[in-house]
């Protein structure tokens, strides 16, 4: 930028203030997607559906964290009132610091979302002083403490005139002395609850503390126990103990593994200054079976194994389902129909010509095409305003399916979760993925499971029917009804067993006898054989139980239920709608190959570049690509021990192909200080990245770690 001036000096010109605009999730998605309009609609659809499961999950994490929060409120109230009382026994309990050992499980990434709760709940109806702290904050003593005195005065100090002052002489004293820096939270402490209770009468209170609590407590959350250094915390609550009587503190010590490592960190004279109550959250397991999405089987077999054996976190299987959702909204045009009811079938009609032959390409619907009459096939081909309405009442099926699928989970589940050896799995996700993936009734286990139930008593058999019955009341389906309708009048004849006399049982020489007696003394394998075929048979013929009658029909009653509504997604034509299959790109988001990537970028670098000059049909690496592509690509070519010397002289040939300089000249390939830098780069993050090592079998040479290409 030019300027004048009539003496000479420097000008500095600031930069433009415009920042650089960042795309939004809706931009990406839009991105790739055919028409704007369209896209923006399956976009709006997407974030509608998962704001809703985002919602019902948070729902359900509060209503499983209810037990256990509310346990811990009832304790801290307990421990606060304990220290106002002055008989013996409360006055030896406030001698030493409460403390929740609240056990989490090693589900770690869903620990925030319960202390984001737990210390909202405390504010709003125990205290106002919380602080939480985690271990890669306080490496060191001094910074325990600091960090604790920053989220409680930084929370409840009243800004005034002397502030800077205040800051400064508890600054000073944090560094000068550790006793006294709990001092000077013993005087904040003071002068707060005086000015807290000073009020008048009248005067709303500035914090939401209870009436009856003269003295708020302080409660100290340490999150993640296991990580902390053991002398900084046994240094801690060593100062601590010795300000309880002037300070109402209580920890809450968040636990990933076991109670048992509070021993393990703190010996006998540290642990012995804390009154240590347990408490036992919601097993994570148990959290992830509430948790049900329509996914293809494959694709919650992903996300469940990633569940299992990586992290246990409901909230990265979440996170799975989000981009599961995405991935099926950005990929499946016709995901614009996977809505509420009145607005998928409003979506039928304004289907273009493209989408309806999106429709006829789909698997599901071509196999629906085969069983149809000639003639409607000729008419689903042709006939676009006939294949709308035929796409109409297929939507409405769908959306039937779905209504009665789930009821008709349950109670299967309710029935065979019951049995001892758990055929069908105790968990419902278990069962779940069996449905999903085959009819669920020829299977092995379902066979077991039906035989079990066949021996269950007459009291646990109308106790689980009962349960089924109360299942199928809440689905306002009209063929659920007809089944609770049948299911209750099978209960009211169970119950009419117990006011029917017994019949008595038949005479001796009327009963059955067995086909063994009548056989000779002597006899061959094959006439033994027959009589005892011929004896199971009489057996089978023989007369049953009244309750075993409705016990088999009220069997076959489930039976023919769970073949009615339990079939797969992939038997219902159009299901490719609501359900995302490809699990190949779900795994490949969400298991990480950071050396498969490595390779792949290294070898094919126009996949992540996007630059037209690096393409190349033989898989070799253009001359234009970054020096690691090169220098990369050459030590493929080369043993196991590497000349330094001959790979600088075959980069700088390769380099100077690229600069365009004439083959013919003296100066082609020469090495020069600018490629000999290059190259030294390059090969120090091949290098970084462990692809090779330096060896002492040669100076000028190095050692190549990794052996092919990706």
């Amino acid at each position: 930028m030019s300027t004048s001036s009539v003496s000479k000096g420097c000008f500095v010109f600031k930069p433009s203030a415009k920042k650089k605009k960042t795309l939004s999730l809706e931009d990406h998605f839009i991105h790739g997607c055919e028409g704007a309009d369209e896209s923006k609609t399956r976009f709006k659809l997407c974030q509608d559906l998962w704001d809703q499961i985002k919602t019902d999950n948070e729902l359900l994490q509060d209503e499983l964290n209810t037990k256990i929060l509310d346990s811990l409120l009832d304790f801290t109230r307990k421990c606060s009132s304990t220290r106002q009382h002055s008989d013996w026994a409360s006055h030896m309990r406030a001698s030493e610091i409460p403390t929740a050992a609240l056990v989490l499980g090693v589900n770690v990434p869903d620990h925030d979302m319960t202390f984001q709760s737990l210390s909202e709940l405390l504010r709003q109806s125990v205290t106002p002083h919380v602080a939480s702290v985690q271990a890669k904050e306080c490496r060191a003593l001094k910074h325990l403490i600091k960090r604790v005195l920053e989220r409680l005065l930084g929370t409840d100090v009243t800004v005034d005139d002397d502030e800077e002052e205040e800051t400064a002489q508890t600054s000073a004293l944090l560094h000068k002395s550790v006793h006294c820096s709990l001092n000077t939270l013993c005087d904040w402490y003071t002068m707060n609850t005086k000015k807290s209770y000073s009020l008048t009468p009248g005067k709303k209170r500035s914090s939401p503390v209870k009436d009856d609590l003269q003295q708020p407590p302080i409660v100290i959350i340490f999150k993640d126990l296991e990580a902390f250094n053991a002398r900084v915390l046994q240094d801690f609550i060593l100062i601590c103990s010795r300000y309880i009587e002037r300070l109402p503190l209580m920890f809450i010590f968040g636990i990933a593994t076991s109670p048992s490592t509070i021993q393990h960190m703190l010996p006998h004279s540290v642990s012995s200054l804390l009154c240590i109550e347990l408490f036992q959250s919601l097993s994570c397991t148990q959290h992830l079976a509430t948790v049900i999405d329509k996914l293809n089987g494959k694709v919650m077999q992903v996300l469940i194994s990633i569940f299992l054996y990586h992290d246990f976190s409901v909230r990265s299987f979440i996170k799975g389902v989000q981009l599961a959702l995405l991935e099926h909204f950005h990929s499946q045009p016709l995901s614009v129909l996977c809505c509420r009811k009145k607005e998928a079938l409003l979506n039928v009609m304004q289907l273009g010509h493209r989408d309806l032959e999106r429709i006829r390409q789909l698997p599901s619907f071509k196999r629906y095409i085969e069983k149809q009459e000639p003639q409607e096939q000729e008419h689903l081909l042709t006939d676009e305003t006939h294949l709308k309405e035929v796409c109409r009442r297929l939507i409405k099926d769908l959306r039937k399916y779905h209504k009665h699928y789930y009821p008709t989970l349950r109670c299967l589940h309710t029935l065979t979760s019951s049995l001892p050896r758990y055929p069908l799995g105790k968990q419902i996700r278990e069962l779940h993925l069996i449905c999903l993936e085959k009819n669920v009734w020829e299977n092995e286990e379902y066979q077991s499971a039906m035989k079990l139930l066949k021996m269950l008593a007459k009291d646990e058999l109308i106790s689980l029917l009962k349960k089924c019955a109360e299942i199928l009341q809440h689905s306002k389906s009209k063929n659920m009804k007809s089944a609770l309708l049948l299911l209750e009048a099978m209960l009211a004849k169970f119950k009419q067993l117990d006011t029917v006399v017994a019949e008595p049982p038949p005479p001796a020489e009327e009963s059955i006898t067995s086909p063994v007696k009548n056989l000779p003394k002597k006899t061959d394998l094959f006439q033994l054989q027959k009589a005892l075929l011929e004896m199971n048979e009489s057996r089978r013929s023989k007369k049953l139980s009244p309750f075993e009658v409705l016990r088999n029909e009220a069997l076959q009653f489930i039976d023919s239920l769970v073949q009615s509504h339990l079939s797969p997604p992939e038997s219902q034509t159009l299901y490719e709608v609501c359900y995302y299959s490809s699990s190949a790109t779900v795994r490949r988001h969400l298991n990480a190959a950071p050396r498969t990537s490595i390779q792949a970028a290294l070898n094919s670098p126009f996949y992540y570049l996007q630059n037209d000059r690096l393409k190349s049909e033989d898989g070799s690496v253009s001359n234009a690509a970054p020096d690691i592509c090169i220098v990369y690509k050459l030590h493929l070519e080369c043993g196991r021990l590497i000349n330094l010397f001959d790979w600088l002289e075959a980069f700088a040939t390769v380099v100077s192909g690229a600069e365009g300089n004439d083959p013919n000249s003296d100066s082609f390939g020469k090495v020069d200080d600018v490629k000999h830098a290059r190259f030294i780069r390059a090969v120090s993050e091949l290098e970084f990245l462990g692809f090779i090592k330096s060896t002492k079998q040669k100076t000028d040479h190095v050692a190549r770690i990794t052996w092919g290409g990706c």
